[in-house]
């Protein structure tokens, strides 16, 4: 469903939530009265099932089950049975995702293990501006291996042709966390496997907001966060992919107990699991985990493709109205322009998009800021209405018009942003 452009009245936008086959849902998150949430991108909302299902977890499986839950809940295999359920949404086998860990460490075992398959490689590609911690961990494991490997940094125009018979690891981001621009995974994996190299996407802003395709592209490698888009909660288990053929030939450098053969055998000698549990490091967060397992079990039941148009129809909704009503404000797009290929957030740039985004956080509208000057928007289809997005807009207009931005207590930049 795609709103008729340009939409300009109440009318318009009522009828496009009463036609909103994703509706239901809302009802099914809680969302605090008087707050228009535009931060599922960085920290999803919270699934009313969450709370019932965490309390029955602490105080039955833990509380009464006690280590026995290990074996009689399930406990042991629940990183395994929620990548399963993960792996629907991505275009993977049940036997190619598990839960695991943060994104970084999952970066880290992913990049170490194809370096290490790839020993006579010497460059990792990916592209300036990618998000930070995947950059990080790049850098940290290439100083650690030493041996002369580097990283290539290529603008997206040219990260294709930067692929060469050196490259080990093409690492991306699939859907850019500043300007929600989308990767042709297709296209990248067919490059880097026609030179050899293995490639490693961040799901991080695409897992539950985007069609993404895994198996179609066939991908080696992936990680993505359990807290936004999978409304998993904050600090929420990570989950990553390895495609079945590299099962035999990658190995986890974080030999922990749990991507033991046999755990508890209790052996002295790492010997790694078979399949995607190898990639498994410590004791996994159970209550964490539970709490994942019902953002994902929401999305299971949506059909993706009413996901993805919506996210499209919301999003061409904001930047319609944003650029009718705000650009003599200073306020410019960043990203894709309406109808191109996108993520489920917005962004714009002014000057003091920082001080602009803490006076609508104040109103009741809360998105979030990245540097320098970016003011972020995210569109989560599940529970976000057209209304919404037009009240957001109203709210943006008046701060500006005003200039309530410039109020001192939005001048002093907090910790998070």
């Amino acid at each position: 469903m795609e709103p008729q452009s340009p939409v300009h009245s109440a009318e318009q936008i009522a009828a496009l939530d009463a036609a909103d086959p994703l509706a239901s849902f809302r009802e099914r998150f809680v969302l605090p009265h008087g707050v228009t949430y535009l931060d599922g991108n960085s920290l999803g909302a919270l699934p009313r099932g969450t709370a019932e299902r965490v309390r029955e977890v602490l105080e039955s499986e833990w509380g009464t089950g006690l280590i026995r839950s290990w074996n009689d809940a399930d406990w042991i295999n629940a990183p395994q049975r929620v990548g399963a359920k993960i792996a629907r949404l991505i275009d993977a086998g049940p036997h190619e995702v598990v839960v695991a860990d943060s994104t970084s460490v999952n970066l880290h075992k992913l990049i170490v293990a194809a370096l290490s398959a790839r020993p006579d490689r010497h460059t990792v590609v990916s592209e300036p501006g990618n998000f930070p911690t995947d950059l990080y961990m790049v850098e940290t494991a290439l100083a650690t291996l030493g041996g002369g490997r580097r990283l290539v940094l290529s603008p997206r125009d040219e990260i294709v042709n930067r692929i060469t018979d050196d490259t080990a690891l093409v690492l991306l981001t699939h859907v850019h966390y500043k300007t929600a621009d989308v990767h042709d995974m297709a296209a990248v994996t067919a490059a880097a496997h026609a030179k050899g190299a293995l490639v490693l996407w961040d799901l991080s802003h695409s897992a539950g907001a985007v069609p993404v395709a895994l198996g179609a592209c066939r991908a080696d490698l992936a990680v993505g966060c359990g807290y936004k888009f999978l409304n998993g909660g904050p600090g929420a288990p990570a989950f990553l992919y390895v495609a079945e053929r590299h099962h035999d030939t990658l190995v986890s450098p974080l030999g922990g107990w749990m991507g033991h053969a046999r755990p508890f055998a209790f052996e002295d000698h790492y010997q790694p699991s078979p399949g995607i549990t190898r990639f498994l490091c410590g004791t996994p967060p159970i209550v964490a985990v539970a709490a994942l397992e019902c953002g994902v079990d929401l999305h299971l039941e949506a059909d993706m493709q009413a996901v993805a148009d919506k996210s499209r129809a919301l999003a061409d909704l904001f930047i319609h109205l944003v650029q009718r009503r705000c650009a003599d404000h200073g306020v410019t797009l960043v990203g894709p322009a309406p109808g191109a290929p996108r993520g489920s957030h917005v962004s714009f740039r002014h000057p003091e998009g920082y001080a602009i985004m803490q006076a609508l956080i104040d109103r009741g509208v809360i998105g979030d800021f990245r540097a320098p000057d970016i003011m972020r928007f995210g569109l989560t289809p599940l529970y976000l209405r057209y209304a919404d997005v037009a009240h957001a807009v109203d709210v943006l207009e008046e701060v500006l018009r005003t200039d309530a931005w410039r109020a001192p207590v939005y001048q002093t930049r907090h910790a998070v942003t």
